[in-house]
């Protein structure tokens, strides 16, 4: 069921957002939803919960910070590697 989900919330296109062409500049808008979009596939699939699961993931509160202060590129690129390391599908950008 949660392979299920996660083809699932890979195949809902942004709401909204039109994707940029290959090559060509995404505005600020399509980049903080990229971050908001990353960021809500980590948070879903890759957050630990429960007792002993050591606190919140530093690099994950650190890539939302920088999303938040419009350094976009840093923030998507942390949360990328964030779950390809925890080797979750993301869409591609």
């Amino acid at each position: 069921m949660m392979r299920f989900a996660r083809t699932l919330l890979l195949l809902l296109p942004l709401a909204g957002v039109p994707l940029a062409p290959a090559g060509a500049q995404q505005t600020d808008e399509q980049l903080a939803a990229r971050c908001t979009e990353l960021g809500a596939i980590f948070d879903r699939w890759g957050a630990r919960r429960g007792e002993g699961s050591g606190g919140p993931n530093m690099a994950r509160l650190g890539a939302g910070i920088d999303c938040q202060r419009g350094r976009y590129a840093q923030g998507i690129r942390t949360l990328e590697d964030l779950l390809q390391r925890n080797r979750i599908s993301f869409p591609p950008a």
